[in-house]
């Protein structure tokens, strides 16, 4: 069971403290994704396990872990301690040096990586962690292009931009990145007209292989994909899939990239959603929950072929807080406290024993939710304005009044004290990892409630 202290109280309301706290973001805070004068953030008090609060006592319980790096919930205390220990200790130094917090977290994720990815390049967070990779798949290749799935997100950095899939990379794309998007399986919204999951994946992998064959498959360095995408749906990949990229890969020399910035270090269950499909990639891409977000990192494993190349060869590439030791010592706790309080398993049995069976239930009820995916403390619930049709709540991109559906049905979880993780027509549920069963099926409650309103909606 988890050591943390479970929040049943909110610090004292102060209402002119958070009053404060909003106007000065307000007045100097340039928020990202936004248009800056049409949101209100909402200022934040303070946070615990499964819980945050704001300065008007108001408490929300936190389906969305934060962006969905929370792993271990808010403020564990072992985390917070082993933070506090650094700073006292070597509060900071230079990439350059081998500092133990740096040289611990990197043993603990290569022992814990798929296969032989047994060396770790620190970085900053997730983004960072996919530039790098391409770079160092495009080096080890001597070639240029790299394809990447619509339905997906990698980041907001230059290279990593053009490799995502949704309507974020357009005020972006240069379409000179050499970036090549492809269609990777999702059947309940199939683009190759598949009627079962095998259809889904043998459909995709021909067209993968179509796309490389017209593209010239010595152009191309590295195949980048989420293993479980996440922003873009929680799409679990047909049986079979993930292998057949391997194979296509293995064949032309390609390098494979999986990214697990968001479905990794427990979150599917797994420590790694690749270890659900027993595939090695070449590359993996981390940051998020490897130290629950508490202090920003993130990283590239690397195969013993790839790190070779760069043996006697310089890598051009590095950043001057790469392993930040107090980054690394949240790393090393995190990971540690994982371990003890055997929080992988517990998110693969709060999958399967209360957020699966839940979710089905909540999904009958309701017209508006037309499927539901995910694995372990990552699910997500599609909502329809037609279940027959599969027509989406809103259209795809949807903004303004466009978007009123979805935005009442999130409203709707705020105001009942649950804060959601709503992206387009979709809500996803991925509390910590750490949530309890008391506290998951609390949540799975108010979600119920507030899907009334999606289901005025519908037709």
């Amino acid at each position: 069971m988890s050591t943390q202290p479970q929040q049943q109280a909110t610090a004292q309301p102060d209402p002119a403290a958070g009053a404060a706290v909003k106007a000065a973001d307000r007045a100097h805070v340039f928020h990202s994704w936004s248009a800056q004068g049409l949101i209100d953030p909402l200022a934040v008090a303070g946070a615990e396990g499964s819980y945050f609060w704001d300065y008007d006592g108001n408490r929300y319980l936190d389906f969305s872990s934060g962006l969905v790096f929370t792993n271990i919930g808010y403020q564990h205390p072992k985390v917070v301690a082993a933070i506090q220990e650094q700073a006292g200790r070597l509060a900071t130094f230079a990439p350059a040096f081998a500092v133990e917090s740096r040289s611990e977290a990197a043993r603990l994720i290569a022992e814990r990586t798929p296969g032989d990815l047994d060396k770790i390049f620190f970085t900053n967070g997730g983004a960072e962690a996919v530039e790098n990779a391409v770079r160092m798949a495009r080096l080890h290749t001597g070639r240029a292009k790299v394809l990447s799935a619509y339905r997906s997100y990698h980041g907001a950095t230059a290279a990593a931009i053009n490799l995502t899939g949704d309507p974020r990379r357009w005020p972006s794309d240069t379409a000179s990145a050499g970036v090549v998007h492809f269609w990777a399986p999702f059947l309940y919204r199939s683009p190759f007209h598949a009627r079962n999951e095998a259809e889904e994946r043998d459909r995709a992998l021909q067209h993968l292989e179509d796309t490389i064959a017209f593209e010239g498959p010595g152009s191309i360095a590295a195949i980048i994909l989420e293993t479980i995408p996440g922003t873009a749906g929680i799409m679990i990949p047909p049986p079979g899939y993930l292998a057949g990229v391997r194979e296509i890969c293995d064949r032309y020399g390609i390098v494979f990239i999986l990214d697990e910035v968001m479905a990794g270090f427990g979150r599917t269950g797994e420590w790694f959603a690749a270890d659900l499909f027993d595939v090695v990639p070449d590359l993996l891409t981390f940051a998020k929950g490897v130290n629950s977000g508490y202090v920003p990192l993130g990283g590239v494993a690397i195969s013993a072929e790839i790190a070779a190349t760069f043996e006697t060869r310089p890598y051009p590439g590095g950043l001057t807080y790469s392993g930040h030791p107090l980054a690394c010592a949240a790393a090393v706790a995190t990971i540690n406290v994982m371990e003890e309080e055997g929080i992988v398993g517990r998110a693969a049995d709060l999958g399967a024993r209360v957020l699966e069976p839940g979710l089905r239930e909540i999904a009958e009820r309701h017209p508006s939710v037309g499927e539901l995916r995910g694995v372990g403390a990552f699910w997500a619930l599609e909502l329809v304005r037609d279940r027959e049709t599969r027509e989406p709540l809103v259209p795809y991109n949807a903004s303004g009044e466009a978007n009123a559906a979805m935005a009442a049905f999130a409203a709707a979880c705020k105001k009942s004290g649950l804060w959601p993780f709503v992206n387009m027509n979709r809500t996803h549920v991925c509390p910590p990892c750490t949530i309890s069963e008391s506290e998951a099926k609390e949540g799975l409650a108010l979600l119920d409630a507030a899907l009334t309103v999606a289901d005025g909606f519908t037709v």
